[in-house]
């Protein structure tokens, strides 16, 4: 809790706890109001796919302009837009006019203010704490997010039976207001300085050049991209599974959501105290892809419930393991293209696999949906991690130590006993 101490993201921390609370708030709203409008998963995930389209249209270009622009203001104006939207949609959906046209709308928009937020918010933290505090940062950062998912669900959950749908997207407008009151009082002379990129051409290809050129990089990005398209669109899966599987309702999709939340919150906690290794977001999303593989036969609410506190931890721990090695690794004046190009390829995804996914969810039924998603989860892990261990100039050596199988990674040797080349 080091960085707790810095007084700019204490702010920056309390703040966030409120509007990530409203966040999730209105997550669930929304995908719960669509579902209600159409009586679709494939609307949902069409609900999902627009909310993030834009960062897959236009996160590099907003990684560009933070690597540019000071991330306060850019923060400040991102909060402000995000905030109007969830108002128009609570006044919408109050009055009775509200359309399942106008939610795609609001979540597009969103979307388009994310694509510039995200990599401002995730870059800000270095300006906030500096180096020696960055990745306990980070991983308090994602615990915040996460922490939220205890609280959003629950609230959304009792809001939409007790009062109605278009309260959760007023409380997630009025809560705005924490994180702007927050940054306005922040010191801006005890920010750290970061050097800015200065305007200039190819700057977009710069940043995909220093990615290509660092398999340390490369693979994890890779290994996000797919297990953000297809394996972690749990609006579209847990609403199936509560509408249409146990037939449990609003109360059951929120509790769902929950238990996500509990083990997410678990692995941001044990991510931040933990120095993290270059194998552990492997591990840890082989070891989800399995767990969702074995959720999809589970007879039973509560077998399948009891299922999603691990696969909450495991998602979590490949989230912000891969996240702290963008922060960390990176050069300052290229760190926004890079944190720009990991959301976009773990968020962003969102709009090409959710739709196929809804799709595969009504056509197949959802059982068949979670466990396609399982599928893709771990064979990316292991194919990922055997490439990245390839790029090292590593191999894998299997051998058998009683009564388990016994796994080493050691560099590779030429026959006079010299590495070989990466």
């Amino acid at each position: 809790m080091s960085a707790l101490r810095v007084r700019n993201y204490r702010l920056f921390f309390l703040g966030q706890v409120v509007s990530n609370n409203g966040t999730w708030t209105q997550r669930i709203a929304q995908d719960w109001l669509v579902l209600s409008l159409t009586g679709s998963s494939t609307a949902v995930g069409i609900t999902t796919a627009l909310q993030f389209l834009p960062l897959l249209l236009f996160g590099l270009h907003g990684g560009v302009l933070v690597d540019r622009l000071p991330k306060r203001p850019v923060l400040l104006a991102t909060q402000v837009a995000m905030a109007l939207t969830a108002l128009a949609l609570a006044v919408l959906t109050l009055t009775g006019h509200v359309h399942v046209l106008h939610v795609y709308a609001a979540a597009f928009a969103v979307g388009l203010a994310t694509a510039l937020d995200n990599p401002a918010r995730q870059s800000f933290i270095s300006e906030l704490v500096g180096p020696e505090l960055l990745r306990n940062a980070v991983g308090l950062n994602s615990a915040n997010f996460q922490s939220a998912r205890l609280i959003g669900p629950a609230l959304a959950g009792f809001l939409i039976m007790g009062v109605g749908t278009g309260w959760a997207f007023l409380f997630n407008g009025v809560s705005f207001v924490a994180p702007l009151v927050c940054m306005m009082l922040m010191r801006g002379r005890e920010l750290y300085a970061v050097e800015r990129a200065p305007r200039g051409k190819g700057q977009l290809r710069e940043g995909l050049r220093y990615v290509a050129g660092r398999p340390d990089l490369l693979w994890p990005i890779v290994l996000v991209g797919f297990f953000g398209t297809f394996a972690l669109n749990f609006p579209v899966h847990l609403s199936a599974f509560a509408d249409d599987v146990f037939h449990a309702g609003a109360g059951a999709y929120s509790l769902f959501n929950t238990l996500v939340a509990v083990g997410s919150l678990a692995g941001a906690l044990l991510a931040a105290r933990h120095e993290a290794t270059w194998r552990l977001p492997f591990l840890a999303a082989l070891a989800f892809g399995v767990l969702q593989a074995v959720a999809a036969v589970t007879p039973t609410l509560w077998s399948f419930a009891l299922l999603l506190v691990p696969m909450g931890l495991f998602a979590m721990v490949v989230n912000v393991t891969t996240n702290t090695t963008m922060q960390t690794s990176t050069a300052p004046a290229i760190r926004g293209r890079v944190t720009a190009l990991y959301m976009m390829v773990l968020l962003g995804g969102a709009p090409l696999g959710a739709p196929v996914v809804g799709w595969i969810t009504d056509t197949y039924g959802a059982r068949t949906g979670l466990a396609a998603a399982g599928a893709v989860a771990a064979v990316t892990a292991t194919m990922t991690g055997l490439l990245l261990v390839r790029a090292g100039g590593h191999r894998i050596v299997v051998g058998w130590s009683r009564p388990f199988p016994r796994i080493r990674i050691e560099p590779r040797k030429t026959s006079e006993g010299a590495d070989l080349p990466k």
